[in-house]
């Protein structure tokens, strides 16, 4: 589909609509495993071992998630040799009819899958995105309103280490004390004490809904752009288990990753009339030639998610998370919110009598991997910490379901307990649910 605000691209070549090689024409790929182990043994070993880590553990970071095997492979494909540097039926570099379909398909599945009316599917991160879409809507010096990064805000959203806290005035908003919500009279306060160019609504660490509508009320109020920052929840939005942004915000940024179970990579969702600044933003602005392979990999994903499978992992998610809560709490730990409704959890670990690291640490020697959390209004700092914060997005795509989280809950409660036998018992339950099963 065409770029808004350019011209309409050159038609692809015959070779583009050639129909494509039988399996026994195409040449296989120069770069195999089998032939990374022959060649570097040292560096395959790290990658096997990256593989049994994988495998062996419970995989709880609430951003991390396993890809499918076509992902895979388009991540693995020639597409990795190609350099694109532009947009489709405008590049800088000749030979690009294939990749230009690539592009076009990832482009035109999102925007279907999203019911968006422009999609960038070029930004490296989710960081990426971010920065395309303030780099599309501001200036350095504009004032932005933000959720706090105590209260669970991203880097991207006002942190002085960031580009963001550099180059615009950040002001945070936050979650009431007493039940940890998004306090929205402070936003809409705080918006028209502050004027603000632009209000992002995300976050990587609130288990609620977001209140797009409320958000979007607030904005118009003041004048200002919406930018939904939905790195964490998107996938979920695609299944269809988690309310849209996209009808409410400006410019729409996420990964494509995480609860999306594609490569890791960004997207924009924007409007047709911010189409232009938003691709302009990405490049030449910020970024150069496109990573073709994950571009095609994004395609490949988006494909998966618009499928009725897909639709039931994105329920199972969530559904899983509830329960974990319920468990969790009913083992001693304070949920934040009270539960949530998303694929993430947070909770205290203090009423235990522990550290947010003690609890990471405890559960990593048992092979549980999740994150420590500092909360908000918590006396103990982002270094120490009294909170943990993981995600069932991908022990749902390994098939676990209702009947297996009562029983991630208990292995965390005794790897807390530093119980000796912990780590088997996880190993036994990692192993009837590979990531990758063998075919």
């Amino acid at each position: 589909m065409p770029v808004a605000g350019r011209t309409a691209a050159p038609a692809p070549t015959a070779a583009a609509h050639a129909v494509p090689p039988t399996a026994r024409e195409i040449p296989t790929p120069p770069a195999d495993f089998d032939a990374l182990r022959r060649q570097d043994p040292e560096l395959a070993g790290v990658l096997l071992a990256e593989l049994d880590r994988q495998s062996g553990c419970l995989q709880l970071i609430a951003g991390e998630n396993f890809t499918s095997p076509a992902v895979l492979a388009a991540l693995g494909s020639p597409l990795a040799n190609k350099y694109a540097e532009g947009y489709p039926g405008h590049r800088h570099h000749a030979g690009c009819e294939l990749v230009d379909l690539a592009e076009r398909l990832a482009v035109e599945r999102a925007t279907a899958l999203f019911g968006a009316e422009h999609a960038n599917v070029q930004p490296y991160s989710g960081s990426s995105a971010v920065l395309a879409a303030y780099a599309a809507l501001l200036v350095p010096g504009d004032t932005v309103l933000a959720t706090a990064l105590t209260h669970g805000g991203h880097l991207t959203h006002g942190s002085r280490s960031n580009f963001s806290g550099r180059w615009f005035r950040f002001i945070g908003y936050g979650v009431r004390p007493d039940n940890g919500l998004i306090d929205y009279d402070q936003v809409r306060d705080l918006a028209r004490e502050h004027r603000p160019k632009a209000i992002v609504c995300g976050s990587i660490a609130y288990p609620r809904h977001p209140d797009y509508a409320a958000f979007r009320e607030i904005a118009d109020e003041v004048d200002a752009y919406l930018i939904a920052d939905a790195a964490h929840t998107l996938g979920l939005v695609a299944g269809g288990a988690a309310p849209s942004p996209v009808p409410y915000a400006d410019v729409v940024c996420a990964t494509t990753h995480k609860t999306l179970r594609g490569p890791r990579g960004g997207l924009i969702l924007c409007g047709e009339h911010l189409a232009q600044r938003v691709d302009r933003a990405v490049f030449p602005f910020s970024q150069g030639g496109p990573h073709m392979h994950a571009v095609a990999a994004k395609a490949a994903a988006f494909g998966e998610a618009a499928t009725p499978a897909f639709a039931a992992y994105a329920r199972q998610v969530v559904a899983n998370a509830g329960l974990l809560a319920e468990a969790l709490a009913a083992g001693g730990l304070a949920l934040l919110t009270g539960g949530t409704d998303t694929h993430l959890v947070t909770a205290e670990v203090s009423p235990l009598g522990m550290t947010g690291v003690q609890a990471r640490g405890r559960c990593a020697a048992a092979g549980i991997v999740l994150d420590k959390y500092a909360p908000p209004y918590a006396a103990r700092g982002p270094q120490e910490c009294s909170g943990i914060r993981l995600g069932t997005a991908a022990i749902t795509t390994q098939g676990m379901g209702e009947t297996e989280m009562p029983q991630v809950a208990g292995l965390i409660a005794r790897a807390l307990r530093e119980e000796r036998g912990t780590a088997a018992a996880v190993a036994d339950l990692v192993r009837r649910f590979p990531p990758y099963p063998a075919r």
